[in-house]
């Protein structure tokens, strides 16, 4: 199926693909989220049609927590919401999001992941947020880049309608939100043909309505709160199969592939990194360099985090597979390893996989870049006879010394032939804006891949601005700053 190619970012994509399924937007502002509810506010102004022929009424409250009241309280009148968050913002709405999931109402709330303030604040992306609402019963789906966060937020949308239980729809912020590619957009006819009308109505028929009073809310006491708690089970058990449905449905429509871990590398493959999120194509990368060398490494791409189906997983793994190092894009301070490690190991034991060693690494906090020399770093770690069982990449740990070395002059595993730009300048001074535009003609007018990244000091006006542009003839999987450039402008006020 032949669709519409257009040079946006990760959030114009969440936001296209949400409008289509959302009658009820509760939203209120958080960095790196804004432009997705901005978007939804626009295109519902300028009376743009979702897939059931209505525009979008959009509700911007007082803060993230009212936000979220805002979805509960639609969804139990019976209209299909949506809202677009990340960090605290993700944090305060946790309350509300145990009462959704708990009372089984579709929604999805799109997440630009970003860090949580710790020691410091820091507005920039990482699994922080997202790894926090990993027991109020929300689904979690990953993306990788912006044409997966158009092509699988539409399976978010369309497995929470049928399955009835919520989702977290999640990408990385900044790095996926911001990142500008040339990609295909969907047509929302082809998103209504896939959508199970008779699931949409059965919602809209289970709202409250004094015409048909129901209970709900209530209060349970010791006798019976835990057996009614347990009666969700079902639901739960059958959204990976739901998932998987709607990814084939996606997969026949576009001639992808997606499925709930996606294997990527050697067939032949004794060293595997798991991950989810942007790290991902920058794995890539690096796999096709050295299996053109003769290694045997691969990847395993996260991309249903939850209900984490272990059956699943083990069958993404190659037979061959001896070492398997997981990446957490996060840090849980006293834990014996962060969130994904801990669902690793636990699936191989469930599984009985007890000939596979495992360890974990973290990666990426507060935005913290993550080029192919860490990737490298950690199949040359995977080789070793006795790795480290916890390490970090892309940083100087000279504290607890975890931090694996890295070779800066590491090779440039870019796609061939592909031009790589860098500028300099300050914020507020125009840089950003005119490459935004550059690139946005170079994608929207030639035949070229594109990708345009900026990087903010959290000054913002007056900080320095550094845009990293790439364009070529080949698709272009490198989320990463360009070190490599081929042209340089440094901008200075007159």
């Amino acid at each position: 199926m032949a669709r519409t190619k257009k040079t946006m970012d990760g959030n114009t994509a969440a936001a296209h693909v949400s409008y289509a399924f959302t009658e009820v937007a509760g939203i209120y502002p958080i960095t790196p989220s804004s432009p997705m509810a901005d978007y939804v506010d626009q295109w519902s102004a300028q009376g743009r049609k979702n897939i059931f022929g209505t525009t979008v009424k959009v509700a911007e409250m007082q803060s993230e927590a009212g936000a979220s009241g805002t979805v509960h309280g639609s969804l139990a009148a019976g209209a299909l919401t949506t809202t677009y968050t990340a960090s605290q913002g993700l944090l305060l709405m946790i309350p509300n999001m145990y009462k959704i999931a708990g009372e089984l109402l579709p929604c999805v709330f799109h997440v630009s992941a970003r860090c949580v303030a710790s020691h410091a604040l820091n507005i920039f992306g990482d699994h922080s947020d997202v790894y926090a609402c990993r027991q109020t019963g929300f689904a979690m789906l990953a993306e990788t880049n912006p044409q997966e966060v158009m092509d699988l937020g539409a399976v978010a949308h369309l497995a929470a309608i049928e399955g009835r239980v919520p989702f977290i729809n999640f990408f990385d912020g900044f790095r996926t939100s911001h990142e500008i590619q040339k990609i295909e957009i969907w047509d929302y006819d082809d998103l209504k043909e896939m959508c199970d009308m008779d699931a949409v109505a059965a919602f809209r028929h289970r709202a409250l309505n004094p015409e048909h009073p129901v209970m709900r809310g209530s209060h349970e006491n010791d006798d019976i709160f835990f057996q009614h708690r347990e009666a969700c089970n079902k639901y739960y058990d059958a959204v990976p199969a739901v998932v998987e449905k709607y990814m084939g449905k996606v997969n026949a429509k576009l001639g992808t592939n997606y499925q709930l871990f996606n294997y990527y590398g050697a067939e032949d493959a004794e060293n595997v990194i798991v991950a989810m999120g942007s790290i991902c194509d920058v794995a890539e990368e690096v796999i096709d360099y050295l299996t053109a060398k003769g290694e045997k490494v691969g990847l395993i791409k996260v991309r249903l985090y939850r209900p984490f189906s272990v059956e699943k997983f083990v069958e993404a793994i190659p037979a061959s597979c001896k070492k398997i190092a997981v990446l957490d894009r996060t840090k849980e301070p006293g834990s014996i390893g962060e969130p994904l490690f801990l669902d690793v190991v636990a699936a191989l034991n469930a599984a009985g996989k007890d000939g596979i060693k495992v360890i974990g690494g973290r990666y990426g906090l507060g935005s913290k870049d993550t080029p192919p020399s860490s990737v490298f770093a950690v199949y040359d770690e995977l080789k070793k006879d006795a790795p480290k069982a916890h390490f970090t990449i892309g940083i100087n740990d000279d504290v607890t010394h975890l931090s694996l070395e890295e070779d800066k002059n590491a090779p440039n595993t870019a796609a061939e032939g592909t031009i790589e730009c860098k500028f300099w300048g300050l914020g507020g001074d125009g840089t950003v804006g005119a490459n935004k535009n550059s690139i946005k003609i170079i994608g929207d007018y030639t035949n070229k891949y594109v990708q345009a990244y900026f990087q903010y000091d959290s000054k913002k006006t007056g900080g320095i601005t550094i845009s990293h542009l790439r364009f070529g003839d080949e698709p272009i999987k490198s989320p990463y700053y360009v070190n490599k450039a081929d042209f340089v402008a440094c901008h200075n006020p007159s």
